[in-house]
């Protein structure tokens, strides 16, 4: 009998139980899938919802408070096809015109933020999606309360130390966004995971840490803003979702879930690799930088050419009225 065989007839010879209690829940989610595909009595076994449920909620605090976890159980799979949907970062390029889709009267936002891999902070908020300043407005979606902040284990940095520490950010920090479709039952994160981006806003002064997903033409940023004094505890004031084009504009609510409903059904999941997601970042940010040059040199051609047609002008007025009589 060979190593193969030997294994498996081996772990039938376990109790359910025990497989369950002393091996399965010991292992995180990509290994439990990849378990499942390993004989089939292991797939029934890796599929019991209860085993999906606590994965999810190590991974994802969120998805514990009873909103989130009452619409969780309406999906096929339950807490399985959310993990499917969710662990995997998101690769999708937008067809030029994407089929309008019939929108759900509201969309869900998990959100978890990370320091060192432990949650600090977790919240579900509702979007309503019917709404005029929805349909017509830029996306926006704004995590918290206008004068809220929440506490975190940071201290902000002294000038001095600013850039180290703005590259333990990038390598500390970590933010999962999932939205959730209640109508289709499909979910994806638009977070980068890690930061894509850690620095300070050039007007305000504010610490911005970036997270984002980009999607060729268009990009899902995440900013989280923090407030503190050099030296004091780091608060996060600020934490919004939305949609950029490469012109740096604002797509509004109804054309990003258009795109947004496409990706979560014809996107591609893969492992997340947040070196990739900030490469993309770079190369989107390099993109809207040439377009914006593009643009402001062809404004600055059309503007010499109306100066000189309007020269021309003036100069042809001038000389038929002083010499044209």
């Amino acid at each position: 009998m060979d190593a193969t065989s030997f294994s498996s007839s081996d772990i039938t010879t376990l109790h359910p139980d025990i497989i369950r209690s002393h091996i399965l829940n010991r292992l995180d989610g990509p290994t439990l899938a990849s378990a499942s595909s390993a004989t089939l009595h292991l797939r029934r076994l890796c599929t019991d919802h209860n085993l999906w449920r606590t994965i999810c909620a190590a991974s994802w605090p969120s998805l514990n408070q009873p909103h989130a976890s009452s619409l969780i159980d309406t999906f096929p799979a339950a807490h399985r096809s959310v993990f499917s949907d969710s662990f995997p970062s998101i690769q999708y390029s937008p067809p030029p015109h994407p089929n309008p889709p019939q929108l759900p009267p509201e969309f869900v936002s998990a959100v978890d933020l990370y320091y060192k891999g432990r949650p600090v902070f977790s919240r579900v908020i509702t979007t309503e999606t019917h709404k005029g300043w929805f349909l017509s407005s830029p996306l926006w979606v704004e995590l918290l309360d206008p004068n809220e902040v929440v506490p975190t284990p940071l201290i902000f940095a002294k000038c001095d130390e600013e850039s180290s520490w703005l590259a333990h950010l990038e390598e500390n920090l970590g933010l999962s966004w999932i939205v959730i479709d209640p109508t289709r039952k499909r979910a994806v994160n638009l977070s980068s995971r890690r930061p894509v981006a850690a620095r300070r806003h050039w007007l305000t002064g504010d610490l911005e840490v970036i997270f984002a997903v980009t999607m060729e033409t268009v990009q899902w940023v995440i900013r989280v803003t923090c407030c503190g004094k050099a030296g004091g505890a780091m608060h996060v004031r600020e934490a919004s979702l939305t949609m950029e084009d490469t012109e740096g504009r604002h797509v509004t609510g109804r054309d990003s879930f258009v795109i947004l409903q496409d990706a979560m059904e014809n996107g591609e999941r893969r492992k997340p690799d947040p070196e990739e997601a900030k490469a993309r970042f770079d190369k989107f940010c390099r993109l809207k930088r040439e377009i914006r040059e593009r643009k402001l040199r062809r404004d600055s051609v059309m503007d010499t050419v109306a100066m000189l047609v309007s020269f021309t002008i003036f100069v042809s007025l001038f000389w038929f009225m002083v010499f044209g009589f």
